[in-house]
Parts: C-alpha cells; structure tokens; sequence
C-alpha cells in the first residue's frame, strides 16, 4: 500500500490487511447546507462485493444525512489513519433496515473490533457501495 490511488476492483492485499486492523475510523456524511459532518465510527470493508458497512442508530444525524439523499443515496467517505498509513472509501452510501443485512455488520463489526456491538433496537446499517479506493502506508 504505497501509492495514493487503489483499484477498488483489486485492492492490493496491504491495503486490504490495513483495513482487517482494529482502527476507529471517521465516517463523513453532508448536511442539508452542504457542510460536511464527520463523526469517529467503526468500519468493515468487504472488498470482493466493493461494499464498506458502519453500523449506527436509525436515529443518528449520520443515517438522518444518508436518508436525506434518496434513492440516490449520499456521497460518504470513510477514513482511518494510523501513523504515516491512511486508507479512505469513497461511494454511495443507503441507510438498510433488513434483519439479515444489520445481523452481518454485527458480525463482521465484532470480527474486526473484537467486541460484540451493545444491543440496539434502532440500530441500521449504512452499507457504502465503493466507488474509489485512495490510501498511502
């Protein structure tokens, strides 16, 4: 992982270790006014379907920013920086409600993190379709 630009298609695998690493990560969403709004998350990365996933209340200014997009759905990224090495996603992201989809984030949330997320009722899944990969280490 040396240069700035990865294939999403084929991230190389330094790349993709980094992002099996236990890092606290940012997520940026944008208001309604266009300002950015970045808040610390935990991040998973499935990079053979180009999908990242942060797991979040339904009711979080997060969710309430990726809803507000529409179908669309909303311009993220996601970062985690650990010393000189960086990575960053950067996609669509919709906010999911489906069992089956929140129980996966769970899953690979307590897979990375090494923690069983605390039970949350309202809790969603923003999944972000990945578009570009950037990242330098």
């Amino acid at each position: 992982m040396t240069r700035h630009s990865v294939d999403p298609v084929s991230p190389d695998e330094p790349y993709l270790a980094f992002w099996r690493e236990r890092h606290l990560c940012t997520l940026t969403t944008l208001r309604p006014d266009g300002s950015p709004h970045v808040v610390p998350v935990g991040v998973t990365y499935d990079a053979e379907v180009r999908l990242a996933r942060v797991i979040t209340s339904g009711t979080s200014a997060k969710a309430g920013h990726v809803r507000a997009a529409g179908s669309e759905g909303a311009r993220v990224a996601v970062c985690q920086v650990d010393g000189r090495r960086w990575a960053t996603l950067e996609g669509r992201a919709r906010v999911r409600t489906e069992p089956e989809r929140v129980a996966e984030a769970v899953r690979r949330y307590a897979e990375r993190y090494e923690r069983t997320p605390r039970p949350n009722p309202a809790r969603v899944v923003i999944e972000i379709e990945v578009e570009r990969a950037l990242g330098h280490g």
